[in-house]
């Protein structure tokens, strides 16, 4: 007689359900971007959700925001500009700034 063993794993997750209340146009809009992001609207949401418990904030803005990191990225380049380090000059064709890169 053949004996078999079955193991079953389970994987236990805390997850739970939130409904709100969305405008369908804007749910929509939010669907297309996040999957154009390779994302699902609950990975949007979850993110926005961790990123208010870790800054304890809320930005309601249409304008960008600029990230500590790349604000501090920015300081790096103004620097630069500052002592005229890392710049190319000025052209007036494309065939100038090309010569310009290959003599580089």
């Amino acid at each position: 007689m053949t004996k078999y063993v079955t193991v079953v794993y389970t994987l236990v997750t805390m997850q739970t359900v939130i409904h709100i209340r969305a405008d369908k146009e804007v749910k929509e809009n939010a669907q297309k971007v996040a999957k154009k992001m390779g994302l699902n609207l609950s990975d949007v949401i979850n993110a926005s959700l961790r990123n208010f418990i870790r800054t304890r904030e809320v930005i309601f803005s249409d304008a960008p925001q600029m990230t500590p990191e790349f604000e501090k990225y920015l300081g790096g380049i103004e620097e630069d500009i500052k002592h005229n380090r890392n710049l190319s000059p000025r052209f007036e064709s494309a065939d100038e700034a090309i010569g310009w890169l290959k003599s580089k």
